[in-house]
């Protein structure tokens, strides 16, 4: 999950689209949270998959060849934005379901609620979800009772929940934006962080440090997200936490400066013909982008842009195999113009020949 700025990217006052879709009912407040809108929903190369209520950071997964969405359920707060993203202050989770992309989506209810995450204080952020041995596993950022961001996890015997968190945080996790990759040995790993609002620039050591600021000197090595082995249960970290490295095409690691480059938030992991590809947002410059390696762990080498900015501030992905195809799931904010009132899409993710990812325009014109 995230923050943003008091500006959309864009500027474009569109949102309300009058289009296809598989709810005609409008999305929670929005007579009180829409601006001025246009109705020409051809702007915008896809379209929302449900319109009752706001969706974002979508993780995606195919469980039992049913495609599975689990993101953040967006809310009206009237609180005012900042950059440590208070406003977002979502407090539970919907999960989102389709036998295929382009079908009828279900929206399953709350799956998984703030009030009954023992240890948590507020700001339900980007979860992710894994499934070994009969178990579904939701996993999820959220403030503790002293203001820091802590990973949970939540179990279920169903991919829908409801999901029962486990009473503590994972011992050792920190900051946002979890997502969890079994790789094809059956290894899972997952991969954290996120700065500014995420805190992650807070950890440079073991410690947190509240006096720590959101930028990094342009010079300084950027800030690398993290990623730890999960233990059999996937319930803990199996080994330390470690930071991963991403170089230049020159094989130089990325500056903070490097800003359409280096690692801001929202970070996903596939596996294309045996290469790792490690997949995030750029934050402040509004881009998804991609590096490649030979493990898991890293380093990784950056090869380029998945998707130009869409409408709105944050931008936090998924992607996905189903029947041969892949797509790529991802948020804007077409029904409210509001940044922090965003919904969910898919379009399909095409590669060339070589393995590398083409870049996608979300938006026409």
């Amino acid at each position: 999950m995230r923050f943003s700025h008091s500006y959309l990217l864009l500027g474009a006052v569109l949102g309300l689209a009058a289009c296809d879709s598989n709810s005609t009912k409008q999305p929670e407040t929005a007579a009180a949270t829409t601006t001025t809108a246009s109705t020409d929903s051809t702007k915008y190369l896809t379209q929302p998959l449900v319109r009752d209520i706001y969706t974002a950071d979508p993780s995606a997964h195919v469980f039992n060849g049913k495609i599975y969405v689990y993101p953040s359920h967006d809310i009206e707060t009237g609180m005012p934005e900042n950059d440590n993203g208070d406003h977002f202050a979502m407090r539970d989770y919907h999960i989102l379901s389709m036998d295929s992309v382009g079908g009828k989506v279900t929206d399953h209810g709350v799956a998984l609620d703030v009030k009954d995450i023992p240890w948590a204080k507020r700001q339900l952020w980007a979860p992710d979800a894994a499934f070994k041995n009969g178990t579904y596993y939701l996993y999820f950022p959220v403030k503790d009772k002293q203001d820091i961001f802590r990973i949970g996890v939540a179990t279920s015997t169903s991919p829908t929940g409801p999901f029962k968190a486990e009473p503590q945080p994972i011992k050792g996790s920190y900051s946002i934006d979890p997502a969890v990759f079994t790789d094809t040995d059956g290894k899972a790993y997952m991969y954290f962080g996120g700065i500014w609002g995420g805190q992650l620039q807070r950890w440079r050591t073991a410690q947190y440090d509240s006096t720590v600021a959101p930028s990094q000197p342009a010079q300084e090595v950027a800030i690398g997200p993290r990623v730890a082995a999960m233990s059999a249960d996937m319930k803990e970290f199996a080994g330390p936490v470690k930071e991963i490295q991403i170089l230049g095409k020159d094989g130089k690691p990325l500056l903070a400066g490097d800003n359409e480059k280096r690692f801001f938030e929202g970070i996903w992991m596939h596996k294309y013909n045996g290469k790792y590809y490690l997949s995030y947002s750029t934050g402040d410059t509004h881009l998804l982008v991609y590096a490649t390696g030979d493990s898991p762990t890293g380093p990784f080498t950056y090869q380029g842009v998945i998707m130009e900015p869409v409408q709105g501030w944050t931008t936090h992905h998924s992607i996905i195999e189903k029947d041969g195809k892949w797509y790529i799931f991802y948020h804007d904010t077409q029904l409210s113009n509001k940044t922090w009132l965003r919904n969910v899409k898919v379009t399909e993710l095409k590669r060339n020949a070589d393995g590398s990812i083409q870049t996608i325009k979300p938006m026409k014109g």
